[in-house]
């Protein structure tokens, strides 16, 4: 059974997902970071580009927001690239500048979220997320979840969902995507889905009909709705949330869309925090680091960047097995499990290369391989394993669906600039005395002041006195030091008095 922990503040929301003791998913959110994907804004074209085939769009944010044609609802009718008319002749795609003009009103949403100086990304195909199905408002497609068993489930599911919908005539119509954990959902749960997101959208409309260009007309759920909407389930116990004003709002919420969900609620009274209770701050902690420690002896190492992760397995003091090859199996298999519940935790996306420790033996590898499909079996977001490769190294894909733990929390250090080393104390005396020597042949001062880390400093009047003053000597100009306490060891300044 998992329990879900919510530790709210005005200032940020945290979701801890815990089993059997162990944290298992962490969510952040962040009042003044909280992400516009899934807002609906009624914008306003500003700018048509032809050259581009893009338009860019006053949704009332500092800059304009981008969107392609390909994006554009009336021109996916007709697909984004050439299509064929009756006679079997190719008619170019309707360009942009025939699809919308400047001043047009526009109902849009943030597909991608401002970045840098690049505005938010929109599509006027509007989509709305419930808890079991995903609303199409524009289309009549039923699409079923790639994760959702086998073609016979899927078909019976379809089939469900048409008698559900119901046609145009009979007040339904729509497109609707069913999401994984619909798969088990009874024909009321589907039916008050669908009725929910459809009194969404007809609020969306009727709003949109009232309200200024440049307003927002729907705001995706935050972070403590979605707990009821995507992360409980029939293997949820309880739901603890430490806010009374956030426990009513939820409780309320839950009431409307989720009774089933509403019934585990709990609000925690406790006088230690929350997160307190699974030393879930101490995880957050070991999560940062970049070496974990498993209970055998062995270790996982990460390292993450923007191309791929990588994980690396070693046996550190394990000997416990009988023999060599059976401590490596035993450890392999401790890490599977492990590098599974980390993926989780740190919520790491993209290509991801797990270097498990070689193995000799071939069934050793597949029963790691399986035990490690098994663990990952278990997570929400969608992946890709392939089995070893001729290297001994495993290949995966994780769907990347917001930002990664470290990213969210952390940034590159100051000092090292994201390098993850500095130079030697030795190596910046060396940079310094090449640097006077540079300034030297081209000014003509009466002194240099070496202004620089106090371990510099204290290098250069030991260990490097001798080649300080051959230094002085050559250029004949005297050499002062001064120690910055403030100063990092890399970082120094010459001045020229």
């Amino acid at each position: 059974m998992e329990d879900i922990l919510i530790n709210w503040s005005p200032q940020e929301t945290r979701v801890a997902v815990v089993e059997n003791g162990a944290v298992q998913e962490l969510h952040i959110e962040r009042t003044l970071e909280r992400g516009l994907v899934g807002n609906v804004y009624l914008g306003k074209v500003v700018r048509v580009l032809p050259g581009m085939q893009s338009a860019f769009i006053d949704i009332g944010l500092e800059r304009a927001a981008f969107l392609h044609v390909a994006d554009l609802h009336s021109a996916s009718q007709f697909g984004h690239g050439r299509h064929q008319n009756g006679h079997g002749a190719d008619v170019p795609p309707t360009p942009i500048e025939r699809l919308v003009f400047e001043g047009q009103p526009l109902t849009v949403q943030v597909i991608k979220d401002p970045i840098g100086t690049k505005g938010a990304r929109l599509s006027s195909q509007i989509s709305i997320a419930g808890r079991m199905l995903v609303y199409l408002p524009q289309d009549e497609h039923i699409g079923i979840s790639q994760k959702i068993g086998s073609p016979e489930a899927r078909e019976a599911l379809r089939a469900r969902m048409v008698a559900l919908v119901g046609t145009k005539e009979q007040g339904g119509g729509g497109g609707f995507i069913l999401r994984t954990n619909a798969e088990d959902a009874s024909d009321e749960e589907l039916a008050a889905d669908i009725a929910y997101l459809r009194k969404t959208w007809q609020q969306i409309r009727e709003k949109s009909l009232t309200t200024p260009p440049a307003s927002l007309l729907h705001q995706d759920l935050s972070l403590v709705e979605r707990v009821l909407r995507d992360l409980t389930n029939e293997r949820t116990g309880h739901i603890r949330i430490d806010s009374r004003m956030q426990y009513d709002v939820l409780r309320e919420f839950g009431e409307t869309f989720m009774p089933a969900a509403t019934a585990k609620l709990e609000h925690y009274r406790g006088e230690r925090p929350i997160f307190d209770l699974c030393n879930v701050d101490a995880e957050i902690a070991r999560a940062l680091a970049r070496k974990v420690e498993l209970k055998s002896g062995g270790s996982l190492v990460f390292d993450q960047t923007e191309a791929m992760t990588t994980i690396d397995v070693n046996t550190g003091g394990f000997v416990g097995a009988r023999n060599f090859d059976d401590t490596i199996f035993k450890t392999n298999l401790e890490a599977a499990g492990a590098i599974a519940r980390q993926l989780r935790l740190r919520n790491l996306g993209g290509i991801i290369i797990v270097d498990f420790i070689d193995m000799t033996r071939e069934e050793h590898r597949v029963a790691v391989l399986s035990e490690f499909k098994k663990q990952l079996a278990r997570d929400r977001t969608k992946v890709t394993v392939g089995g070893f490769t001729q290297l001994g190294l495993v290949e995966m894909t994780r769907k990347r669906t917001r930002e990664s733990l470290s990213r969210m929390l952390c940034e590159p250090c100051p000092t090292c600039e994201g390098r993850g080393q500095v130079k030697t104390a030795r190596s910046v005396c060396y940079d310094i005395l090449r640097e006077i020597l540079r300034e030297a042949r081209q000014f003509s001062p009466k002194e240099f002041r070496v202004v620089a880390a106090a371990n510099v400093v204290e290098m250069m009047l030991d260990e490097e006195s001798a080649h300080l003053a051959g230094l002085s000597d050559f250029i004949g100009k005297p050499i002062s030091l001064t120690a910055e306490p403030t100063n990092q060891t890399e970082h120094y300044d010459i001045v020229l008095l």
